[in-house]
């Protein structure tokens, strides 16, 4: 049976002509995955044991994360309802509660102890006991009651990890509050204080101290205190209206992140939640703090989880992989077990808007990457978007998000972070033999033996219109001493320039990779005199074309199962003879389209012009000059 494997209503082409999708099929998708994870339920339900790797916390505690973060999902469609839904599925999880909470049971939760993974799952706990409050809460057994309690309390004047993980504390101690049980508040107003050290304007927050964007800004660090606000009942309190204005500043450029086919960027950690991507734009609409008209935010959520649906996830058999469409173990994480995906439940938060509400009823509206080609710059992470029309690719250049702390912890490299550029339609090079070369999106020192330096600390150097511009000290293997690249980007059209200032020493390489191209089948390969490409069969075309600087053949650098869109991998890339030492300036043209990509002519039509104090121009065939 081809994917989708969920069974779907039809569609609806009038209210969705984008997408097809109505809250009916959000809601067949939701049930589609609570069957899926049951026949896997321990005994007493308090625990699912998925199939797949086990985590670093173990099997018990991966038990309790299927139970948690499915909970949540649970949650969401028990109150979207109304409490009319089958009454096996609530009836499944208080009964799950009741076990895991109960030491005698067999199917014991562990203890909350400070910093541990427990905290995580606890927090989707209270939070999908406060949201079924009528259906579940109410209705347990006293004692019951007073177990779950308990177990919450270990939350209370105990540590949790300094980043998004101070939030998990501040919804279950506010839900321990909501219930007349023991909390602190300094501990909620602790949290709460500390998340507003790492906001560092128009929406954007650090995760923790350091330079750390990814998608924890949307499925953590504005969620958390926003459900905060409505476990306290403080949705109209000064600090709620604080964290709406900073989320409805989030959302402003966030829709920018989704391409034409509903997918979003693939870039940073915990990539396996896939359409909790969408969780900020859900709570937007749920909080009245988002600048979507109704049917932009339901053409966003629906096309990011449609996107994943028609590529097979869930799977056949109901489950959500370790991966981005299938498993894929090396864009995970050694905390991510069989369950963690399941944090895709957070996507599904809208469905706690009546099926009245505007969001639900008014007619889709096109993504702004269906309206127009578009530049979006970031300043705070160091970010450039842009988008096409023609082909609905959105591409992501990186100048400020390595996920390091700060100076002078010492620091290592990730492929999800330390890249010059991301895609909706591409992913990077991140199995440990093909990240041990790093070729993708990369410029790097190669020395005699083959071995490529390291992008590890991002230095940003500025974001504005079109352009971006950082620099990173780069080492040799076995080599302490530091060469500074300093690169800026510069955008025109569906084109990146990457204008490179280079420091090296005598007798090494200079090379750079494009996006990787992954798929079922080997991608066509090309190359000439300073340029390659790599070409799928749906016409996607990753290419590199040398402008100035590049003095040896282009090739193609192929893999195989290094790459989570797919087994078959190919990155062109280009490469300079060895050099005298010194400084250098090497410009390159870095090409992702689904348009054919003619890079021979394109070389000839792109000139480069370097003055003698390595000032560069490039002038464009109609006219446009860049300069860096």
């Amino acid at each position: 049976m081809p994917a989708p494997y969920v069974q779907l209503p039809a569609t609806d082409r009038v209210l969705s002509p984008r997408t097809g999708w109505t809250r009916a099929h959000w809601e067949a998708v939701a049930d589609a995955l609570l069957a899926g994870v049951a026949p896997y339920a321990t005994p007493g339900f308090a625990q699912y044991r998925l199939p797949g790797r086990a985590s670093w916390s173990g099997v018990v505690c991966d038990g309790l994360e299927g139970y948690a973060r499915t909970f949540l999902l649970a949650a969401f469609r028990i109150a979207g309802a109304g409490g009319d839904v089958d009454p096996r599925l609530v009836e499944r999880y208080a009964t799950g509660l009741a076990a895991g909470t109960d030491p005698a049971s067999g199917e014991a939760w562990p203890r909350l102890t400070d910093c541990s993974q427990q905290m995580v799952e606890a927090a989707s706990v209270a939070i999908g006991l406060h949201e079924t409050r009528p259906w579940i809460w109410d209705r347990l057994d006293t004692r019951v009651q007073e177990r779950v309690v308990d177990w919450l309390s270990g939350f209370v004047g105990h540590r949790t990890w300094d980043n998004n993980w101070r939030l998990f504390q501040v919804v279950s101690e506010q839900f321990l509050a909501s219930v007349g049980a023991p909390y602190a508040q300094d501990d909620i107003d602790g949290g709460l204080d500390r998340i507003d050290d790492w906001y560092l304007g128009d929406g954007w927050y650090t995760d923790g101290d350091g330079r750390n964007f990814d998608y924890y800004n949307g499925w953590a660090l504005h969620l958390y205190p926003l459900l905060w606000a409505r476990i306290a009942a403080e949705e109209d309190g000064d600090r709620a209206k604080v964290h709406k204005e900073r989320l409805t500043a989030f959302l402003d450029g966030y829709a920018h992140f989704f391409g034409g086919d509903g997918a979003p960027v693939h870039q940073g950690r915990s990539l396996a939640y896939r359409y909790a991507a969408v969780a900020p734009v859900w709570m937007g609409a749920l909080s009245g703090a988002t600048p979507y008209a109704p049917g932009l935010t339901r053409r966003l959520a629906s096309g990011a989880v449609r996107h994943f649906t028609e590529r097979g996830v869930p799977d056949e058999r109901g489950l959500l992989p370790l991966g981005w469409y299938d498993t894929f173990l090396p864009s995970t994480q050694p905390y991510s077990g069989p369950a963690s995906p399941y944090w895709a439940s957070k996507g599904f938060l809208g469905l706690l808007l009546p099926p009245d509400h505007e969001v639900w009823t008014a007619r889709e509206l096109p993504l702004p990457v269906e309206e127009a080609d578009l530049y979006t710059a970031l300043p705070v992470p160091g970010w450039l978007l842009h988008g096409t029309r023609h082909d609905g690719i959105v591409r992501l250049v990186n100048h400020g998000s390595d996920h390091n702390p700060p100076e002078p912890e010492p620091a290592s490299d990730d492929p999800h972070y330390a890249k010059f550029a991301y895609s909706t339609h591409t992913a990077p090079e991140s199995a440990p033999h093909a990240w041990e070369r790093t070729v993708d999106n990369h410029i790097a020192l190669v020395d005699a033996d083959g071995r490529a330096g390291r992008r590890v600390r991002i230095h940003p150097l500025g974001t504005g219109d079109r352009r971006a511009a950082s620099w990173y000290a780069a080492r040799l293997p076995g080599d302490d001493t530091e060469y500074r690249i300093e690169t800026t980007s510069l955008l025109h059209g569906p084109w990146e320039i990457r204008v490179h200032r280079v420091e090296a020493p005598p007798g090494v390489t200079v090379r750079e990779g494009g996006h990787a191209l992954a798929d079922a089948r080997q991608p066509a390969a090309h190359t000439g005199p300073h340029w390659a490409t790599a070409r799928r069969l749906d016409g996607l075309t990753s290419a590199v074309v040398g402008l100035y600087g590049w003095h040896e053949s282009a090739a193609v650098a192929r893999d195989i199962e290094a790459n989570a869109l797919g087994p078959h991998s190919a990155v062109p890339y280009v490469r300079s003879a060895a050099l005298p030492g010194g400084r250098s300036v090497h410009v390159t043209l870095v090409v992702l389209s689904g348009d054919a990509v003619h890079p021979a002519e394109l070389r000839e039509a792109v000139s480069v012009t370097v003055d003698d104090g390595s000032g560069v121009t490039v002038r464009f065939p109609d006219g446009t000059e860049l300069r860096a």
